[in-house]
């Protein structure tokens, strides 16, 4: 399957653990609403049963309630001005026991699947109405539940006409029941406000007619989580997101699209809700477009080069993190890179990966992929994935992997999946660290040592994609903004038109020293579960050896008329002056 670790960001605003926290009458109806969704799932484990076939051994709901604000502006004007709300519904029912039940541990035809017991969400009333909630989970447990004895049958059978190769592994993990009520939040939005200062933001492009085309869009999300299940779950948690996105479009003199998307976050709306803070960032923008238009083309590369933090961070998410999932230990389709490598060393001893979804910020700057709670009610937990190259663990949802019978916290998903096991926070640590000049000196040595006419430091890195199962290469690729080469003289160029390129264990084992400053790369990662808010946090590295390929070539001809905002600037005129009415 193909991972893709976007860019686009949004932040949460992340909740007090105190579960004491004084509730008003709204967020009173958060508990009446809990409460309906308890007591059905307590109507439904004890009494949903088919005569003649097995009941429920466990259920579990969710519900997801969104509320969201959406901007998008361009050249001075707002171009989409929308507000939505909606709550979707999930059930999970398991039929068997923990040990063997229809959905299993191991991906199969049944494992994993809607028709094994997950439904797909489906839509709940926005009103607070605890009848009309119930209702509508009775209809999809009712669903689910002749699913579930379906599939459950199904494996049954199949016990009988099928070797096993593996050693038998528990169909799901036995949790603690968790009890968290997380405090009331609303969602502040000053919509005139903020149309005004997109417009004026959005305007700064009309004077840089090399630039063809630019927007901004700005959301605002609130999204409250209720989820309860028959072990005696209730946790309702409140995240808050905001986040401004800027994107402009260009092309070099020989036709080569070249774009620059810059995007912005905040904990609250006033960190956020800043002209200066646009201006600066679009300014910056602007400037990057402005030196790639006259960069020199690179041809495909094969050298020593410096990742900076982000595009580090990219690396280990996309080439380790995934590798590191537990349900791709148990999915044939999988090439399982890291299956039966517990205690081995699988990187450099000087580096170390965690996971940390309890580590709300770094250096006062919030993480994406902090949460309390995954998607399956469980606790979330730093995990040492690898410790000084040594592979230690993986990260788990409540599929057990073969020697891990516990989940760690880490079975997520999007409003629309079946959790898994996914990233959060990916924290690279080193031991081998040494200041940033240094490091580049330790890149021209290697160059000068290769042979080579230049190295590279990568910046920017703005995403990355990567392929894990049997049937596709088990490469990755990245896709940086910046590039620059370094002579052995120490100089340096902006180049363009260049991707990263590797194979994932090859690619990691080439690192030789980190800087000792990191970076914090923050986005949505897409997989299976769907997209996920992550984080990535990791020092500049330098490697030995990497690739990069040409990105596909599109040599079209800009505008054939200028922009009328560059007529009208050019004669010193309001592209719209106002008429005198004739005497």
């Amino acid at each position: 399957m193909q991972k893709k670790l976007y860019m686009i960001v949004l932040i949460s605003m992340f909740w007090t653990l105190s579960p004491n926290t004084a509730l008003s009458s709204k967020p009173n109806k958060r508990i009446i609403m809990l409460d309906a969704m308890q007591a059905e799932t307590l109507r439904s484990i004890k009494k949903l049963k088919m005569p003649g076939f097995d009941p429920p051994y466990f259920i579990s709901y969710e519900m997801k309630d969104n509320e969201s604000h959406h901007i998008r502006t361009r050249y001075g004007a707002v171009y989409k001005s929308s507000q939505d709300r909606s709550r979707r519904m999930r059930v999970e029912i398991r039929v068997g026991s923990y040990q063997f039940d229809n959905i299993g541990s191991k991906k199969d035809e049944f494992g994993f699947s809607h028709s094994s017991g997950f439904r797909a969400p489906t839509s709940g009333p926005i009103d607070d109405n605890p009848g009309s909630l119930r209702n509508s989970l009775w209809l999809i447990t009712d669903e689910a539940y002749k699913a579930a004895l379906k599939a459950y049958l199904k494996r049954k059978s199949k016990q009988v006409t099928e070797v096993k190769e593996d050693k038998e592994i528990n169909s799901f993990t036995q949790e603690k029941a968790s009890t968290f009520i997380g405090p009331y939040r609303p969602l502040k939005f000053q919509k005139t406000r903020w149309k005004q200062v997109l417009r004026e933001a959005s305007a700064l492009f009309r004077s840089h007619p090399y630039i063809f085309d630019s927007y901004i869009t700005m959301n605002a999300n609130k999204e409250t989580r209720y989820f309860v299940n028959s072990e005696g779950s209730r946790i309702v948690t409140e995240d808050l997101l905001y986040n401004v996105s800027l994107h402009a479009v260009t092309r070099a003199p020989d036709g080569m699209l070249l774009s620059a998307q810059k995007t912005l976050y905040a904990q609250e709306e006033t960190r956020l809700l800043k002209k200066n803070l646009l201006v600066k960032n679009i300014q910056t923008l602007i400037e990057n477009l402005e030196q790639l238009r006259k960069a020199p083309l690179l041809e495909p590369y094969t050298g020593p080069a410096i990742l900076d933090g982000d595009a580090t961070g990219v690396l280990f998410h996309e080439v380790i993190g995934h590798r590191l999932e537990g349900e791709r230990q148990l999915d044939d389709q999988e090439g399982k890179t890291y299956k039966g490598q517990i205690d081995k060393q699988i990187i450099p001893s000087f580096l170390s990966v965690i996971d940390d979804p309890t580590k709300k910020y770094i250096n006062n700057e919030a993480l994406n992929g902090a949460y309390h709670f995954d998607d399956e009610g469980v606790a979330a937990q730093r995990v040492m994935l690898i410790e000084q190259g040594v592979l230690k663990n993986f990260l788990l949802s409540r599929t057990p992997v073969e020697g891990f019978a516990k989940s760690n916290g880490h079975g997520r998903s999007s409003a629309s999946q079946n959790p898994r096991a996914r990233m959060a926070n990916t924290i690279v640590e080193s031991n081998r660290t040494v200041p940033f000049p240094e490091l580049k000196n330790m890149l021209i040595q290697e160059v000068i040592k290769q042979g080579k006419p230049y190295g590279l430091i990568i910046k920017n890195i703005i995403g990355g994609s990567t392929h894990t199962s049997t049937w596709g290469y088990q490469a990755y690729k990245g896709i940086p903004e910046m590039v620059y080469r370094v002579f052995p003289d120490g100089r340096e160029e902006l180049v363009r038109g260049v991707e990263i390129v590797g194979t994932p264990i090859a690619s990691i084992n080439k690192i030789i020293a980190t800087s000792d400053q990191i970076s914090i790369f923050n986005g949505y990662c897409g997989a299976e579960s769907g997209y996920i808010p992550v984080s990535a946090v990791a020092p500049d590295v330098l490697m030995t050896e990497i690739e990069l390929q040409r990105t596909r070539k599109e040599a079209e001809k800009g505008p054939v008329l200028p922009s009328p905002w560059t007529i009208a600037s050019k004669k010193n005129k309001p592209l719209h002056p106002q008429s005198t009415p004739k005497k």
